[in-house]
């Protein structure tokens, strides 16, 4: 009997002497360096805030924040203690029994337990996932010397900042801010809870995909919390009750992907892959208000212009299985391939009569739409509507909801616009909204998109013809006239409304934009002149014509250059450069870029005289008192407006570019593939709207400004003009000798 006792008792002995040579002679010296934590250098995705510190942009691999230990709310860290290793402070890194159990358990194909916070550590930034005796040993080897390098602080931080929860998020703050778009403080013990439970299993304890099942993880944390006095019982009772609300999609507070985006390329082209990993944090100088203000009003006024042009039918059509399971999935499938648009969501028709639609949407939701909702698609619900026009079982429509929870057909616009405002004295951008819907087009239309600005451009000439004698009072003959290109085309300029005033003062006449005035103009002081003018407000020169045509916006500029341009007479005479990036941030909070750029313009800057500046200012402001601008007057009630509609030829294009004090903004509207915007449509109808409600908000609370009169400027009978003119001198008609317009008939 003693020789099998001593028998087993060597052969005990020898299997551990043989463990410990394995351990100090094969894996000790194949472990890694811990300089991983020691050296910690998380990978932080670039973040890009409004000037206001309002997150609208974040890239990377990862979503992950990194909060030192002593920013962790205590409730965070009871939460994660409670469940994963309630023992943390008092053990060395392994927790023996709890460790003799686990590997048993491994050796014998039944895996449990974590171990401990230090192992997991361990695990996270050295081992794979693999479920093996030498694996577990490693991380328990990797535990010991980690916590030999690390105080228990410092390894907790790390493991809070680090765990994967779900969301490509890592770490607790992300976390916090990806499922319940809220910092780590202002948890809940409930949410903390919540976000406590999902280490054991990301995949099936996230909260955005598995509610139920995350909910009965968090009950077990509370129960814990509450088992070693974190949270008491009438504690636990309320958080296991707490409702709450878990966010599906992450998103941002305000809407400005364009910006972010524009942003992106420009930190990335600095640098390069470290871009989405070394933490940097962008400051632009977005207003947030405004911005989200701006892209409200684009994308109201969009789907405006495009109900008003009549519905187009559905988007799709699929054929609906008969069999109820079948068709739900092939309803599902379908709709993944139309993703929702900022609340125009997209849903497959069921059932439709002439005053009713059922509908199941992306959201898993099914609707009935009846009465006034139907009203766009009214026409498609008749039987003798055309095929590609009408609502059938298998359509594929988009639908909204309003505020009262009512649901209506609407449509995804084909055409596209733009909005933009500038600080006219420093060039910094205050909004930017690229297009209707960055998810459906990453093009930014606003610094890309090259267009003709019709008779936005037109202010330009007429400041040009300023220092060429011309002024407010002016008389110019408007009557029809005919002109050649330089290509010696015969061009016959036309004004929109087909009538002609003859005589009328030019400030007038760019109130009413009158073509065939500024042609006149454009034609005295000549077209090179002209052409060669406009660099100074930083058009590019190469993209005009060196034609008359050029008078009515033939060439080509972007919404961003065109704002940049009116500036100029918002400012006194400055050209202001557009730029973005106020602030660069490391991740140790080091500041490697800030954009020290002077409240005012300096003085070197200047491309008009003040005179010129203040004299077009006062026509443009008449463009919005009596002219195609005056709906912005009426509606904002402000006597500080200045600006010009443009309308291309065709209405391919609209335009509206204005300022009020140092705000200057251009909003545009028109077809990616240019077409005809309808022929009752002009800039003040499709762009100024825009423009309007924009800029409702951004002027909000903001005084009217006075502008000061610039030396050597006069006023006579209301209008402004150089001093030098007062007796007559300059250029006081012009063309008329030509004979006077046909006498319109009263009954066109």
């Amino acid at each position: 009997m003693m020789k099998w006792l001593f028998a087993g008792l060597a052969g005990i002995l020898a299997l551990i002497l043989g463990l410990l040579a394995y351990v100090y002679l094969i894996l000790v010296p194949d472990l890694p360096p811990i300089t991983a934590v020691t050296d910690y250098k998380p990978k932080i995705p670039l973040r890009i805030y409004t000037a206001d510190n309002t997150l609208i942009g974040e890239f990377g691999e990862e979503h992950r924040d990194f909060v030192p230990i002593k920013d962790i709310p205590d409730t965070m860290k009871k939460a994660i203690l409670a469940v994963e290793d309630a023992r943390f402070y008092e053990h060395h890194g392994v927790d023996y029994i709890g460790m003799a159990r686990a590997v048993v358990s491994t050796a014998t194909g039944a895996p449990q337990g974590g171990g401990t916070i230090t192992m997991q550590v361990a695990r996270n930034f050295f081992l794979t996932r693999e479920r093996t005796v030498s694996r577990k040993l490693r991380e328990i080897l990797l535990a010991r010397r980690i916590e030999d390098a690390l105080s228990k602080d410092q390894i907790l931080e790390l493991y809070m900042n680090q765990i994967y929860l779900g969301q490509r998020t890592h770490g607790f703050s992300s976390a916090a801010r990806i499922y319940f778009n809220k910092s780590m403080k202002e948890l809940s013990i409930a949410e903390a809870a919540m976000l406590a439970g999902i280490p054991k299993n990301p995949a099936r304890h996230n909260p955005a995909v598995n509610f139920d099942r995350a909910k009965e993880r968090q009950l077990v944390v509370l129960k814990s919390m509450e088992r070693h006095k974190y949270i008491t019982e009438s504690q636990y009772e309320v958080a296991s009750k707490e409702r709450l609300h878990v966010t599906k999609v992450p998103s941002f507070e305000s809407h400005a992907a364009y910006v972010a985006e524009m942003v992106r390329q420009s930190i990335y082209a600095q640098f390069k892959e470290d871009t989405y990993t070394a933490g940097i944090k962008v400051i632009t100088t977005i207003d947030r208000d405004e911005q989200e203000a701006a892209y409200e009003s684009l994308r109201r006024n969009v789907l405006t212009y495009d109900q008003r042009h009549g519905y187009r039918g559905p988007e799709a059509f699929i054929d609906l299985p008969s069999d109820a399971s079948q068709r739900d999935d092939a309803i599902d499938e379908f709709l993944q391939k139309f993703p929702a648009s900022e609340g125009l969501i997209s849903g497959v028709v069921t059932e439709v009569t002439s005053k009713l639609i059922k509908a199941d949407l992306a959201t898993g939701e099914s609707i009935q739409i009846t009465g006034e909702g139907l009203r766009l698609a009214n026409a498609a619900l008749q039987s003798k509507a055309n095929r590609d026009l009408k609502i059938r079982p298998g359509a594929l429509i988009r639908v909204m909801q309003d505020a009262k929870g009512n649901w209506s057909v609407t449509q995804s616009p084909e055409v596209d616009a733009a909005y933009v405002s500038l600080n006219a004295q420093t060039g910094a951008y205050r909004a930017m909204v690229g297009g209707f819907d960055f998810n459906r087009k990453k093009f930014n239309h606003v610094t890309s998109a090259w267009r003709q600005p019709g008779s936005s451009i037109k202010p330009f000439i007429y400041s040009a013809a300023l220092e060429k004698g011309f002024y407010p009072s002016t008389l110019i003959n408007d009557v029809q006239l005919s002109s050649t290109t330089e290509e010696d085309l015969k061009w016959d300029p036309r004004n929109d409304d087909g009538k002609y005033d003859g005589p009328i003062e030019m400030q007038r006449a760019l109130a009413v934009s009158k073509n065939v005035v500024s042609v006149r103009i454009l034609k005295n002081i000549g077209a090179g002149y002209g052409r060669d003018y406009l660099p100074r407000f930083g058009f590019d020169q190469n993209k005009h014509p060196i034609n008359l045509t050029l008078a009515l916006g033939t060439g080509s500029v972007t919404p961003l250059q065109l704002a940049g341009a009116y500036a100029v007479f918002a400012n006194g005479g400055y050209q202001v450069k557009p730029w973005l990036i106020d602030k660069v941030i490391d991740a140790k909070g080091t500041v490697l870029f800030q954009a020290n750029v002077a409240a005012t313009p300096p003085e070197d800057q200047r491309v008009i005289d003040a005179r010129n500046a203040f004299v077009t200012d006062s026509m443009l402001r008449e463009v919005v008192r009596s002219g195609t601008g005056a709906s912005a007057t009426q509606k904002l009630a402000r006597r500080d407006l200045a600006g010009k509609t443009g309308t291309t030829s065709d209405a391919v294009d609209g335009w509206f570019a204005g300022y009020a004090g140092n705000i200057v903004a251009v909003s545009w509207m028109g077809y990616d593939e240019p077409k005809s915007l309808g022929g009752r449509e002009f800039g003040a109808t499709v762009a100024l709207p825009i423009w309007i409600d924009a800029m409702r908000h951004a002027l909000a609370g903001k005084p009217e400004f006075i502008r000061a009169v610039p030396q050597n400027v006069i006023n006579v009978d209301g209008k402004w003009m150089y001093i030098e003119y007062q007796n007559g001198g300059g250029v006081t008609t012009l063309d008329m000798t030509e004979p006077p317009p046909p006498p319109t008939d009263p009954q066109t």
